[in-house]
């Protein structure tokens, strides 16, 4: 049986071991939607990634909770994971904002989808009270911010041990200094003196692991086929060399709202899974092998000698798939 080991470096909190079994054909009694196509690996470890989602259900965020909750059931998916822009316009106020329920709690109601979700933060996040949604970790069963940037442990058997760090960019985009909105220009001001020690303990996590997989998730895109294509400059500069250097496996992130894939100098496989509602037009880049304008969202099936990543559009329709192999 494969198990999912959560280790918090950021902050202290308890190891919660998950367990995810491979799939067969034996009716284990789930009699919900599928997603046709779909392929569930042998002796891997699944997850789902989604972001730019928190809208009130709308803009098809309710269509694309229900065919994660349909391919989480499928592959068994030992967690979610949301790159930021968790709830808009401005984020929430407090723990007890309405839209933790509005958005979140009374959207992604699967059964599937009741296990841990890690979080980073996005822009629309910072707009009001970042902290609520850290705060939020003590009070919610599956919501897992316990810091602004943190990591994890996936493993899948006893040697294929699976790095997971997750970033909080935000502070890295320059021009959120000079911010027309007070709130959301002091809250980034307030993390200001945090990027220096930010990047030093990314560059120490990834460094010092021996992980045989490295994945890094984090709010801002480094490369783009979409709205910001050519602007993506703050954050790549920031951040890139660090993963390049350090051989890390894929950054996956959201900001741009659509799907992508992207093979980057350096052999750093790039995704975007910002389409979990809201979605704008696309057009092509250099290092782009994939890209669509359909809302959507991201599987991911670690195993010991590759990645498969897997794309599903909100009607369930699997748009792409490929296999990082290692």
């Amino acid at each position: 049986m494969n198990k999912l080991h959560v280790l918090v470096l950021a902050c202290f909190l308890p190891v919660i071991h998950l367990s995810c079994q491979e799939v067969g054909k034996f009716d284990n009694g789930y009699r919900g939607d599928s997603v046709k196509g779909l392929q569930a690996p042998k002796k891997a470890v699944s997850f789902l990634v989604v972001g730019d989602w928190g809208r009130n259900g709308e803009y098809m965020q309710l269509e694309t909770a229900k065919q994660m909750g349909a391919a989480a059931a499928q592959l068994e998916a030992a967690c979610i994971v949301s790159v930021g822009d968790n709830f808009y316009p401005k984020g929430v106020v407090s723990t007890v904002d309405p839209l933790w329920q509005s958005s979140f709690e009374k959207v992604y109601t699967a059964h599937s989808l009741q296990e841990d979700w890690f979080v980073v933060l996005g822009n629309h996040d910072y707009k009001t009270n970042p902290q609520a949604q850290i705060d939020y970790s003590k009070i919610s069963r599956r919501w897992k911010m316990p810091a602004h940037y943190f990591t994890q442990k996936l493993e899948v058997g006893e040697e294929n041990e699976t790095l997971l760090v997750f970033l909080d960019t935000n502070p890295f985009e320059k021009k959120y200094y000079t911010d027309e909105e007070d709130l959301f220009r002091e809250n980034v001001q307030a993390q200001a003196a945090d990027t220096i020690t930010q990047k030093k303990w990314l560059d120490s996590v990834l460094v010092n692991s021996k992980a045989k997989w490295k994945l890094v998730f984090g709010h801002h895109p480094f490369y783009s086929a979409g709205k910001r294509k050519g602007l993506t400059d703050d954050v790549a500069s920031s951040l890139q060399s660090i993963l390049t250097k350090a051989k890390v496996d894929a950054y996956i992130a959201g900001h741009e709202h659509h799907l992508e894939h992207d093979v980057l100098p350096g052999n750093l496989h790039h995704f975007i899974s910002g389409a979990g509602s809201e979605v704008r037009p696309v057009t092509n880049n250099l290092f782009t092998k994939f890209v669509a304008a359909e809302h959507g969202f991201m599987s991911f099936s670690v195993a010991e000698k590759s990645i498969l990543v897997q794309v599903v559009n909100h009607e369930g329709k699997l748009l792409y798939n490929y296999s990082i192999q290692k």
